[in-house]
């Protein structure tokens, strides 16, 4: 029986490490990519004059951030998830935390959201049709002498707010909103409108004043 042979050395030599693409430069250089391209749709958000994000592309991003178009797509596959991460990026800038709303502070975080919104180019929408324009003044000079002969001794600017707010509440969008928004039916919209106009009146029949409640007005 013969013995088995020998065996030599293999000619194929062992696979060579291969280099490793997750180093920490690798990563900082990707966060910093994505950073730009955030901060650079942020821009673009700022500077449109009304909310339609259409204009907010890939390529207008790229070209803002100075990146390609394929460099923003392979950082976000979509405009959807490009929009998500935008949105989040103004909540921050915003300094309010949906997650931790607590109702003793609503007001203090509507103010700063507010003031927070006013850094945005998007002008308010005016009513523009003759029409229509016409019919929202003699709306607004109505509520505003319904409020005053309600108000003796209030001064003028008190009484603009009280019939501002029931403007709020006759404006269609509200009465939308409620119904789109919240998926009210039509009765329950207007359940919830005429309990905020009775909470209202009822601040105005007993006297609470918008500037008393809040000095800064």
């Amino acid at each position: 029986m013969n013995p088995p042979p020998k065996r030599g050395k293999s000619k194929h030599k062992a696979p060579a490490e291969r280099r490793r693409y997750d180093s920490p430069l690798r990563r900082q250089r990707a966060a910093d990519t994505r950073e730009r391209i955030i901060a650079a749709a942020a821009e673009i958000v700022h500077g449109l004059p009304t909310w339609d994000w259409k204009v907010l592309t890939f390529r207008a991003v790229g070209e803002r951030s100075g990146v390609t178009e394929r460099t923003v797509h392979r950082y976000f596959s979509t405009e959807r998830k490009l929009r998500d991460a935008v949105v989040q990026r103004l909540l921050e800038e915003s300094g309010v935390a949906l997650d931790h709303i607590e109702l003793r502070d609503f007001a203090e975080i509507a103010t700063r959201v507010f003031v927070y919104l006013s850094s945005f180019a998007v002008s308010p929408a005016a009513v523009t049709d003759p029409t229509f324009a016409a019919v929202d003044q003699h709306r607004r000079d109505a509520l505003l002498g319904a409020v005053a002969r309600s108000t003796r001794g209030w001064s003028e600017s008190d009484r603009q707010i009280a019939a501002a707010m029931l403007d709020l509440m006759w404006n269609p969008p509200t009465y939308e909103r409620l119904l789109a928004a919240w998926g009210f039916d039509s009765k329950r919209a207007l359940g919830a409108i005429t309990w905020v106009i009775g909470l209202i009146e009822e601040a105005v029949r007993k006297g609470r004043r918008p500037s008393a409640a809040n000095p800064a007005i």
